[in-house]
């Protein structure tokens, strides 16, 4: 153990208790380096500059009283005031310098540093306030972080620049809007060796998910070179998901990622030069391509459960964490360079739910990442310079290209943010989060597409993509009271295809998903014919295979791009409602729409009236198709055995017999799907007479059914309800739907099989809820809006039946 100093306290000689000591950043750092290296989280090695050293610089150079002064009678809403003291108080400290006793210690501290890792070795020089980091507020970004500082020189003037950072305006902004007195709260130094990330790639990862407090995922962001462009905005970096109760158990799997821009990277500034870093072009093959491998994602994971692990202990309660990371790019390992815990959405009340739902639609002027899940409207104002800040107006939606701390006290009075770059973790992201308002980040060419004074409605309320719509659009929010819901014995399930959505909707109470359909996922993220990447030498038009190869660029095979697309898609549903059961549909695209996929004009035929052709089942075990059905089979196997997600039943759509049905289960074991193996249970859709009439014969063969009203209604009636001429004659409530209905759940009771209904009709009639109710069908799959409303009918129901 190194011998204890003054003003100086190294990693190894701190814990979290230190905090007033040292502040939060660095306090967290030396609790790490102490506790966690031992199970393998990789730590910098560094010291702290104390509090104290601080406290001695401001009364050793007799300044305490004119730092006083030039904080009375502060009004923050004067921009200009407060920059005139934000700087006044700067330049005081600035000209203190570092007195000689604390510059004693930190040199020789740095010299022992230097003896670990090379001469002049290079290091983050890091801002801790007293008061940062703490789980009631972030204190994130309000004081300054100096990179890539080599040398005894350069090393003082950033401490100095350091201290003198606790005056910064948007630090003294943020400190009164918190609470805090100027005068106790102190700055200590982290000095900790740089990882050489700008070789390699960094990045912010939080253990819950950000936009919904889902505490169920490790979500990891990352971008080539420095971290400071995530935190900044500078770059849209890529996304990765992993779920943590299969990760303990040993299914060590990523369950979803987003592929970011990341157009520019930070590096080292040129050798002689004063700029110490600088951002420089990524070149197009490394934007196109993910910057961290599957080993690495996992590694990051296993990082973060520990952390979140470890302080959730010492605070007796679940305590999710923000987490900065680096990898080095010359010894190629991962580390850990800051830890705090996250203050936003492990606060939120999670007796209410609220739901925001826009009530008309516009034209969509920009798309990026959506934060949050509100919807504001207002005026645009698009703001290009810092120098522009002082024409904006409360309640109007801030559109720029990026924001910076400094911003802060102009974004406190916005209804939304709109920015052209960012990701989840920018500081665009982070604040609008604590604001409660919604932000659109990463919409490329905001600040192009809409102008100042023009009316706008920005919409968070549609999952992982936000929209900027024209003209102010009426929305409403619906709070639902979850402290006294009870549950009723039919089981209320949910109908959901996106992906983007499934965090959000996993906390309306429900009994898992009735109905996850593939072709969703499919069309809006995979976008090909599974059969053009299993032969695309079947594809002629230059142009078609121009646009599969954009879109499976980086993958080996093409035909791992739809099955590991595939499988996030049904993996991220399959874990946002865990361990609840999640069913899913294999794919039942029209040949009409299987051939509006790219590349499917040249695999699909043409039918006079797809509805009743081939579809379903009949394409699984047909040559046409059987290849792309086996992709199907391998992401839904690699969802369950390798992501861990065995809650995933499958379903099997439009069988028309008995002796089909027998084929596609052959089918799917020679795919690796086996009936019964591992828990599976394989469900199929009862959507023809036949299913009713022969629901004894097909007992044999599935574990369940579930009703497609749609399709049974047509098909007893003979009314296609896709034509408009008749669709008068299309009702889900006529007699005889109805008998089929009854029929259906009482034949699958008679096999003791599941009987379930996946329709529309119970969303749009509660009167079908309560026929379904009597007949005492196990379970009632919604429209997720419908799910709430028919809870309550069916809870009413159940009790008069009693």
């Amino acid at each position: 153990m190194k011998q204890m100093a003054k003003y100086i306290r190294w990693f190894e000689d701190t814990t979290i208790e230190d905090v007033p000591l040292v502040g939060g950043k660095n306090a967290s750092l030396g609790e790490m380096y102490r506790e966690l290296t031992s199970e393998g989280v990789k730590i910098p090695n560094g010291f702290a500059v104390t509090a104290e050293a601080y406290w001695h610089t401001i009364k050793s150079a007799g300044i305490y009283e004119e730092l006083k002064a030039a904080m009375e009678g502060l009004d923050k809403t004067d921009v200009a005031d407060l920059a005139v003291r934000g700087k006044l108080a700067r330049d005081l400290i600035l000209s203190a310098g570092i007195p000689d006793d604390v510059w004693a210690e930190i040199k020789a501290a740095y010299s022992k540093l230097s003896d670990e890792y090379g001469p002049d070795t290079d290091v983050a020089v890091r801002s801790s306030a007293t008061a940062e980091d703490l789980p009631t507020a972030s204190f994130a970004g309000q004081q300054e972080t100096y990179l890539n500082i080599q040398g005894e020189n350069a090393l003082r003037e950033a401490c100095s620049k350091c201290f003198a950072s606790l005056f910064t305006d948007r630090a003294i902004s943020y400190r009164i809007d918190n609470g805090f007195d100027h005068f106790k709260v102190a700055l200590s130094i982290g000095i900790m060796k740089m990882v050489r990330s700008d070789l390699s790639t960094s990045g912010v990862m939080f253990t819950l998910d950000t936009e919904t407090g889902f505490k169920d995922v490790v979500f990891i962001t990352a971008c080539y070179g420095l971290g400071e462009n995530i935190v900044q905005g500078a770059v849209n970096p890529d996304e990765y998901y992993v779920f943590k109760p299969t990760y303990r158990t040993g299914h060590k799997a990523v369950i979803r990622k987003n592929l970011g821009e990341k157009r520019i990277k930070m590096i080292y500034g040129r050798g002689g030069s004063k700029t110490l870093t600088r951002n420089v072009e990524v070149p197009e093959a490394d934007r196109r391509s993910f910057c961290l491998n599957d080993a690495d994602i996992l590694k990051l994971a296993g990082y973060a459960i520990v952390i979140e692990d470890h302080y959730s202990r010492k605070a007796g309660t679940d305590r999710p964490m923000d987490i900065e990371w680096a990898k080095d790019g010359v010894t190629g390992e991962l580390f850990i360079v800051q830890a705090r815990p996250e203050t936003v959405q492990s606060a939120r009340s999670m007796d209410f739910l609220e739901t925001w739902q826009l009530e008309v639609k516009g034209p969509v002027l920009v798309k990026g990442k959506s934060i949050g899940s509100r919807i504001g409207k207002g005026v645009a104002r698009v703001i290009k310079d810092v120098s522009q800040l002082s024409s904006f107006k409360p309640g109007e939606i801030l559109i720029s290209d990026t924001t910076s701390p400094d911003w802060e006290p102009v974004m406190k009075t916005a209804s939304a943010i709109v920015t052209n770059k960012g990701g989840r973790t920018c500081h665009a992201a982070i604040v609008s989060r604590e604001l409660g308002i919604p932000a659109v980040v990463g919409a490329g060419d905001a600040t192009e597409k809409i102008s100042s004074g023009q009316e706008v409605t920005v919409s968070c309320a549609e999952g992982d993509e936000g929209k900027v719509y024209g003209g102010l659009l009426g929305f409403h929010v619906d709070k639902i009271d979850l402290s006294s819901l009870k549950r009723p014995e039919t089981k209320i399930m949910m109908n959901l295809g996106n992906p983007d959505q499934a965090f959000t909707m996993s906390m309306i109470p429900n009994d898992g998903v009735g109905l996850a359909r593939m072709e969703f996922i499919i069309n809006d993220y995979i976008k090909i014919h599974p059969m053009a990447l299993v032969h695309p030498e079947a594809v002629t038009d230059e142009a078609v295979r121009d646009k599969i190869d954009a879109l499976t660029y980086g993958y080996g095979q093409k035909e791992e791009y739809f099955v590991e697309k595939l499988a996030h898609g049904v993996g991220t549903i399959a874990a946002a409602f865990y361990p609840k059961p999640v069913i899913v549909r294999m794919s039942d695209f029209k040949t009409n729409e299987y051939a509006s996929l790219i590349g499917g004009q040249y695999f699909e035929p043409k039918e006079e009236n797809p509805m009743i052709g081939f579809r379903g089942a009949s394409r699984y075990y047909d040559d046409k198709y059987r290849e792309g059905f086996a992709l199907e089979c391998r992401a839904m196997k690699k969802v369950r055995d390798e992501m861990g997600l065995t809650n995933l039943l499958l379903m099997i759509p439009f069988c028309r017999r008995v002796d089909e049905a027998k084929k596609v289960i052959a089918e799917m074991a020679g795919n690796g799907l086996k009936r019964g193996e591992n828990g599976l249970e394989v469900y199929v859709m009862c959507e023809i007479p036949n299913n009713v009439l022969m629901i004894d014969e097909f007992s044999e063969v599935f574990d369940g059914f579930s009703i497609g009203s749609n399709d049974l209604t047509q098909l007893v009636l003979g009314v296609d309800r896709d034509s408009a001429l008749v669709a008068h004659d299309f009702d889900e409530r006529d007699p005889g739907v109805l008998k089929m209905l009854s029929q259906a759940i009482q034949g699958a009771k008679r096999n003791h099989r599941h009987s379930g209904i996946c329709g529309q009709a119970p969303s749009d009639y509660p009167e079908i809820a309560e026929f379904l109710v009597k007949e005492h069908i196990d379970s009632i799959s919604l429209t997720p809006d419908s799910v709430m409303k028919i809870t309550l009918t069916v809870l009413e129901m159940e009790k008069n039946l009693k």
